[in-house]
């Protein structure tokens, strides 16, 4: 059975999530009407019609199946998935098969985009990929704000003047995009350098599958991911107003994160950081049988 997910406010932002390296991962903003990934589905995020997906792993898409066909027993409208472009063929032909098996219409929508290329969300933010380097192809979203500001030279003018400004054709404002949130995905932490968008997004969400000697720099990065000590060796590049750190070895539990994010990140950062650490609460998900090795993927 899917896990149970955590909710949370991160800079007055409501989120639910779950994310437990290589087990399953989703992240649900219900004021905002997106998602991200569905590893196997918990079931208040049948309710989410836009799911953005990250990348091909079974513990972030494999729930896509269940999240479709729930929806149409719910009578809710299809569902939105924005992939990345390698993925639409190949996710085409699965709902095909899918479609034969559930004997359903299995409805929904593929929405491929990737780096360069953006999509308006139904909430009016635009969310726009970045590549992520992991062990297989993989990138995050940005999601961006637009607003209109006033030009300088019509500041303390009327209501009605500008009403009447703006009706003859005279250019107001100018449009000014604000990177809201951000989610990496699996990355290593080259990602980190490599978008700004990352840098400076006023909330961050990026995984930190490994955070103590148990597992090395090395091997995280070997395993595509990040380790907490990449994050301590760049603390200044942290721009953020609030980052919640997710995607935990199944190794680990609560108390050990919390212990390794005290005693390593400077205090300036670890202010504005969140682990995200309901599963760990509970006595290590899936049991101590869980293969250390799960994180690969």
């Amino acid at each position: 059975m899917p896990g149970r997910m955590e909710r949370i406010e991160i800079n007055g932002l409501e989120l639910h999530a779950l994310s437990v390296g290589g087990l399953e991962t989703c992240h649900w903003l219900p004021r905002w009407r997106v998602a991200f990934d569905i590893g196997r589905c918990p079931l208040p995020v049948v309710d989410c019609r836009t799911v953005l997906f990250t990348h091909a792993h079974m513990d972030h898409l494999g729930g896509i199946a269940y999240h479709t066909a729930t929806r149409a027993l719910r009578k809710q409208p299809p569902p939105r998935y924005v992939v990345p472009h390698h993925c639409a063929a190949d996710l085409a032909r699965l709902f095909e098969v899918w479609r034969a098996l559930d004997r359903s219409d299995m409805a929904h929508t593929l929405v491929p985009l990737g780096p360069g290329e953006e999509h308006v969300l139904e909430n009016g933010l635009v969310a726009r990929p970045f590549r992520s380097p992991h062990s297989a192809p993989c990138q995050g979203y940005g999601l961006w704000s637009r607003k209109e500001k006033l030009k300088p030279e019509f500041h303390g003018r009327e209501g009605r003047e500008l009403a009447e400004l703006r009706r003859s054709g005279v250019k107001l404002g100018d449009l000014v995009e604000t990177p809201e949130f951000v989610f990496t995905g699996d990355t290593r932490i080259e990602v980190l350098e490599q978008e700004s968008v990352v840098r400076e997004a006023r909330v961050l969400v990026m995984e930190c599958t490994f955070v103590d000697q148990r597992v090395s720099v090395a091997e995280a990065r070997a395993k595509g991911h990040v380790h907490l000590d990449e994050i301590v060796e760049r603390a200044e590049l942290f721009q953020n107003e609030a980052i919640l750190l997710t995607h935990f070895s199944a190794r680990y539990r609560a108390h050990e994160i919390r212990s390794s994010l005290d005693a390593k990140l400077p205090p300036s950062l670890r202010a504005r950081v969140t682990p995200l650490l309901g599963a760990h609460e509970r006595a290590r998900p899936e049991s101590d049988s869980v293969p250390e090795d799960v994180e690969s993927r």
